[in-house]
């Protein structure tokens, strides 16, 4: 399976920001199945709901890159099980699965996240 697929493009958020996290399937994978705890490798770009402004992409940095999903924020780990490999789907993360309120001393806290992630292997 390749994976030659271009950075994605956000949509602009209509509504108000979500108060629980929001999972939706942009591409259904067939490949293997993430489940939780497992390691995952992944392509992802994030952007403030509000301002639409990017804060961090593996698009942007040419490589994709791999994590236990145990070390990442809580929006991710509910948000990429059940997702196939070859799968892309968008997560719109509140900050309470994020990281944190705002003040919590991560320059995201109190802010709605969205990003897309592309599954690579699990």
């Amino acid at each position: 399976m390749t994976f030659d697929r271009t950075k994605p493009e956000f949509d602009a958020p209509a509504g108000p920001a979500p108060t629980e996290l929001e999972i939706r399937d942009l591409i259904v994978g067939d490949g293997a199945e993430a489940k939780p705890g497992a390691t995952v490798t992944i392509h992802y770009a994030g952007v403030d709901f509000e301002s639409g402004e990017e804060f961090d992409s593996s698009w942007s940095r040419g490589e994709a890159a791999q994590f236990p999903l145990g070390m990442l924020i809580k929006g991710w780990q509910e948000g990429i099980p059940g997702m196939k490999v070859g799968g892309r789907r968008q997560l719109t993360i509140p900050p309470h699965l994020a990281y944190g309120p705002a003040g919590s001393g991560h320059f995201l806290g109190g802010k709605t996240l969205i990003f897309i992630i592309d599954l690579i292997a699990v």
